[in-house]
């Protein structure tokens, strides 16, 4: 009977069930002000400390360093030994001095150029290493407000980008020229929206508290709203979002209080097969993270053991000086 139960378990294990080796990528800035790397029991591998305020995007690079925000304008990209190697501050760039701006999405593109959405001047701006203006796609924005213009912006497989308007409760697709070529309307102060491998799109509603799947159609195939079914999770303020290779969704979950994991992973029949609950390292505002891939995980172990404890853990806020401005050292 043992060994039948035992097989049967056996059976019902993969290896991707195993997140024992995962790290997550976390930034917060409402009252711990860091950007940081953990690990599945808890520790914290790697911090940086930040200035207050501007954590609403975070990526882990191929070359293993970390880009990042630190205020509302300035853009960060560190190595793991703490180099900062490149800076952009959208408030000094490319016609923006003088004027209010706040950055909500940036991403390094596959070419080596970084997007910068810019709530504010309502546009996207593509720059290269120095930080020069290569590219722009003005933005559609029915109530402007630098604050709430945009929230995550992402590519698509063909090159155009899905936006959130957060102050519109809008998501909108537009091509290369701006041009507005799919909307979903979805009411509510939207945070996050990514492509599907099928070509659907899935939305985090943010002040909805709730994630919907949308066809190119605007049929909504799938959805979560205020809670978890049979999980004990109740859904607050839905944001950073992320389509495993195996089908799992990884949902971010901000302002949700202390009873409730900040992030955490279900899958399609909505069963929630991980999740991360760390309000000693990570207040209730953890709104931008990146779950690390197996691969991830395995460069960020192997590029830290080269790292003191006294550089990776250090609690030194980060001050760049006046030299180290738009493309400095990368």
């Amino acid at each position: 009977m043992f060994q039948i139960a035992a097989i049967a378990l056996l059976a019902l294990t993969s290896p991707s069930d195993d997140f024992s080796d995962r790290l997550v990528l976390i930034c917060e800035a409402y009252g711990k002000n860091l950007v940081a790397i953990r690990d599945e029991s808890g520790e914290i591998l790697w911090q940086q400390k930040t200035r207050r305020d501007g954590h609403h995007d975070v990526h882990l690079l191929e070359n293993g360093n970390v880009l990042f925000q630190d205020g509302w304008t300035r853009i960060v990209e560190m190595t793991l030994s703490k180099e900062v190697v490149w800076t952009y501050d959208a408030a000094k760039e490319n016609g923006n001095e003088g004027r209010r701006v706040e950055v909500h999405a940036f991403e390094r593109l596959s070419d080596g150029r970084t997007m910068i959405a810019e709530s504010g001047p309502a546009r996207i701006i593509e720059v290269d290493a120095k930080g020069e203006l290569l590219h722009t796609i003005p933005l559609t924005v029915e109530h402007p407000d630098a604050h709430r213009d945009t929230r995550l912006v992402r590519r698509t497989k063909t090159g155009h980008y899905l936006v959130c308007h957060e102050g519109d409760g809008k998501v909108r697709e537009y091509d290369r020229d701006g041009q507005v070529v799919w909307q979903y309307d979805i009411g509510t102060p939207v945070y996050g929206a990514i492509e599907l491998k099928s070509g659907n799109r899935l939305i985090a509603s943010g002040g909805g508290s709730s994630i919907l799947e949308v066809s190119p159609e605007g049929k909504v195939v799938w959805k979560l709203e205020g809670e978890v079914p049979g999980a004990r999770i109740a859904l607050k303020w839905t944001t950073t979002l992320r389509e495993r290779d195996n089908g799992n969704l990884i949902i971010g979950n901000c302002h949700a209080g202390e009873d409730n994991p900040q992030i955490f992973e279900i899958t399609k029949d909505k069963e929630v097969v991980w999740r991360m609950h760390d309000f000693e390292h990570f207040g209730n505002g953890v709104a931008a993270t990146e779950v690390l891939t197996d691969a991830q995980s395995r460069m960020v172990r192997e590029k830290l053991k080269d790292v003191p404890e006294a550089v990776r853990l250090n609690n030194d806020v980060l001050e760049l000086g006046e030299s180290q401005s738009a493309g400095s050292g990368r």
